[in-house]
């Protein structure tokens, strides 16, 4: 059987190899017919990040889309969240944006959003994925005049920019506050810096000079070092590091310590209740997020609902129940109330607007959430399916739960690439959880070799 095209996040690869070219223009191509609303001249929303492939996919890509008889706004460089919005913002029939996110500058990838700005649920990817080579002749080819045109949107930053201010709604809201930003040489370099900026902060900057090589390289939300180090350096209150794509936050305290998705969850979660603004007293988050934010959420009276990773399945669970707040330990939180998608800029500015409203610091604030220990082991195996319904290995799951009792919890899930079973433990006591992951390994090695 073929495997999927598109990932939990569109179709990503290395440009020019996996995903070359030709594989843009017939995801645009496809992509046109099946998120169009079937009228004369779709409008398709166009964005990167700053790849040095971003041009030559964006390229192709724009012409996959005119060649279905659809028109293409061109927005350039823009965090992904944006192009959620801007698609909104223009009326337009779908977005696409260009962009490997937090991966190394060789990769590069394709992720379409709806009219409304959403994620694609899987159905409608596996419809575009059936038309790429379009056997059946499906699509059309419209001649002369009814091709499509490409039109560049220089103001679109500005939309954008303004878009995220109104979710505060005070341009002196953050005045005397010393931010510390790592743009992660990334989509983020223009607008993030502006955001702050307008919005009172006294910001400073590092890794916003993309040279279309440089992007996530040792800096950005995978390798905050640089920006804990810089934060002490001069002396900031907060420190606020993004993705490549800008769709992830990963904060900084004054002391240089780092402020995870799940404080950001933790915080803003507690913050919201209290003001009577977190909807059914509910957050969202994956299996994968701390035992930690479990506990903290529980003692504020607040309920984490857990998912299968991938912000998608984040996004799922928040739409068809109504939460407004969920998100994962990476750093891709969702704030329902203001965008239909993960957004490192929003989550920014939620949490300056909790330090400034509560007058504590972010040291103070990471405070209301503790993080557990935690123990992962990989076991390789013979064959990942089975684990699950096997009763030998349930059965010791099951005694050592019993052992953990409330004060700790079993993850065992199969990697998604690799031959791999991972075994994650967490708890209060270091000693019982690495006692308890080494027992649950090695019945899962010694019954899936």
């Amino acid at each position: 059987m073929k495997p999927r095209l598109f990932g939990t996040d569109g179709v990503r690869g290395v440009a020019n190899k996996d995903l070359s070219p030709l594989l843009a223009f017939k995801l645009g191509r496809a992509g046109a017919h099946v998120l169009s609303k079937l009228h004369e001249k779709p409008i398709i929303v166009v964005g990167k990040d700053t790849r040095i492939s971003g041009d030559m996919l964006e390229a192709a890509l724009a012409a996959g889309i005119c060649s279905q008889g659809a028109d293409v706004l061109k927005v350039g460089v823009m965090p992904t969240p944006a192009i959620a919005y801007l698609t909104r913002y223009f009326n337009a029939d779908a977005g696409a944006v260009i962009s490997a996110s937090h991966n190394p500058v060789e990769y590069n990838g394709i992720k379409f959003f709806n009219k409304d700005g959403y994620k694609l649920p899987d159905a409608l990817e596996d419809e575009i994925e059936a038309l790429l080579d379009d056997e059946g002749g499906t699509i059309n080819t419209p001649i002369g005049p009814n091709v499509g045109r490409i039109y560049t949107k220089d103001d679109a930053a500005r939309h954008y920019i303004d878009f995220v201010k109104s979710v505060i709604g005070d341009n002196t809201r953050f005045k005397g506050l010393k931010v510390a930003v790592d743009c992660a040489n990334g989509a983020s370099y223009q607008v993030a810096p502006m955001i702050l900026q307008e919005l009172g902060a006294d910001v400073y900057i590092i890794n916003n000079e993309p040279d279309g090589t440089n992007i996530n390289v040792n800096c950005g939300s995978t390798h905050p070092e640089s920006l804990c180090e810089y934060v002490k350096k001069i002396g900031a209150d907060v420190g606020l590091s993004f993705d490549g794509d800008a769709d992830r936050l990963i904060a900084v305290d004054e002391k240089g310590e780092i402020v995870d998705g799940d404080h950001v969850l933790a915080i803003c979660g507690i913050y919201l209740k209290n003001k009577g603004l977190l909807k059914k007293d509910t957050v969202v988050a994956t299996v994968m997020s701390n035992m930690g934010l479990e506990v903290a959420l529980k003692k504020a009276g607040i309920n984490l609902v857990r998912t299968k990773v991938g912000d998608r399945y984040v996004l799922e669970e928040m739409l068809k129940n109504g939460y407004t707040l969920g998100g994962e330990q990476s750093g891709h939180v969702i704030f329902l109330n203001y965008h239909t998608t993960g957004d490192g800029m929003i989550s920014g500015v939620n949490l300056l607007n909790v330090m400034v409203d509560e007058g504590k610091k972010l040291s103070e604030l990471r405070q209301v959430m503790k993080v557990y220990p935690q123990v992962l082991i990989n076991v390789r195996v013979a064959d990942k399916t089975g684990y699950d319904t096997n009763e030998h290995i349930q059965k010791v799951i099951k005694e050592n739960e019993a052992l953990l009792g409330d004060r700790g919890r079993i993850l065992v899930r199969p990697s998604g690439t690799e031959p791999l079973i991972r075994v994650m433990v967490e708890g209060e006591q270091q000693d019982l959880i690495e006692k308890v992951a080494k027992s649950v390994a090695q019945v899962i090695e010694e019954e899936l070799r």
